[in-house]
């Protein structure tokens, strides 16, 4: 067998397993996101770096989906439905983790209140002062954490709880 039919089945190998995400970080709630709608985080304004983010959406209780493992709750059907559909559009990065978290080589949760979206994704951190050294230099913060990623994604969720936190979310009905 030539080097290039071995490269080349081994390749067919790869493509042929299937990619599986790591777990969600999943807080006291018992919810994605402590609850919080990840799809009207897209409809939300967008601060300008240095400045904070508007409150994100709770969801709601009964308007739910399960992805991944975790549970996700949604301010309308509508929301829901729009997740149900692409999940991987709407998903937080690094499984809810904290991105600069990830950027330095850990898993540590992601506060949905400090979020922000950046080329279509959407990034959470941990508390105010990572969010500075995050916006110090967003793209580079980017690069590492999807150079980190990889060797992350397969360990276990965060558990330890997000500090200085309680979530409003998800919503009674």
């Amino acid at each position: 067998m030539s080097i290039k039919t071995m490269l080349a089945a081994a390749l067919s190998a790869l493509l042929a397993v299937p990619a599986f995400a790591g777990e969600q970080y999943v807080d006291p709630t018992g919810f994605a996101v402590s609850g919080y709608d990840v799809v009207a985080y897209f409809d939300l304004p967008q601060s300008e770096v240095g400045a904070p983010q508007s409150a994100p959406v709770p969801g709601k209780a009964d308007i739910t989906a399960e992805y991944n493992g975790a549970k996700f709750a949604f301010s309308s059907a509508e929301n829901r439905d729009k997740f149900v559909a692409d999940p991987e559009a709407y998903l937080p990065q690094y499984d809810g983790h904290c991105a600069y978290g990830v950027a330095k080589g850990g898993k540590v949760p992601g506060n949905p209140t400090l979020w922000r979206i950046v080329d279509g994704k959407l990034y959470l951190n941990i508390t105010k002062n990572v969010v500075g050294f995050w916006e110090e230099d967003i793209p580079g913060n980017i690069s590492l954490a999807e150079g980190n990623w990889t060797g992350l994604e397969p360990q276990g969720a965060s558990g330890d709880p997000i500090p200085d936190f309680s979530s409003a979310a998800p919503a009674a009905n």
